[in-house]
């Protein structure tokens, strides 16, 4: 299933990496959606960076036939690949998120460009559950859960740079 979302943030492109790559900004992105408990790590490798963000929510709003598969908890874990940036501070990478204990996985394509006054952040991927007959079923649950996490980052990033921190 394709997901293609984007968020516009008020700042710079270099700005919006910044706080995309701060720990403790990823550390409230994860509290802010009901995180139960979380870990973050940034890393620089070559002249790209790394941020793996791995949360664990809790699964009482899934369906039952989801809550049957994952259990109790549900642990989310987001790898961002970013590469260095253009001369403009345009920047690409990946995203992989991965639902521990669902064979369910979101591989996209990340852009970060300079948009009117701000950046816009664009997500292009597709969301696959390999799960033999009930595959669409899941993909069609899980999605919704994913394009609010897109967005839900996009609203604590906004807040975060209007200095609310």
């Amino acid at each position: 299933m394709k997901i293609s979302e984007t968020v516009d943030y008020p700042a710079s492109p270099d700005e919006v990496f910044a706080m995309l790559t701060d720990e403790r900004f990823q550390a409230r992105k994860c509290e802010e959606v009901g995180s139960l408990s979380h870990d973050v790590a940034v890393s620089q490798n070559g002249g790209g960076t790394r941020v793996v963000t791995k949360r664990d929510l809790p699964t009482q709003d899934l369906p039952d036939f989801a809550k049957s598969l994952i259990g109790p908890r549900l642990t989310i874990t987001e790898t961002y690949e970013w590469a260095a940036a253009n001369g403009d501070g345009t920047r690409t990478g990946d995203l992989i998120v991965e639902l521990g204990g669902a064979p369910v996985s979101l591989r996209a394509k990340l852009g970060l460009a300079p948009s009117g006054a701000g950046t816009r952040m664009s997500v292009d991927g597709d969301l696959k559950a390999s799960v033999p007959l009930i595959g669409g079923k899941i993909e069609k649950t899980a999605a919704p859960a994913i394009i609010d996490g897109i967005r839900s980052e996009g609203a604590v990033g906004r807040s975060w740079l209007a200095g609310e921190r």
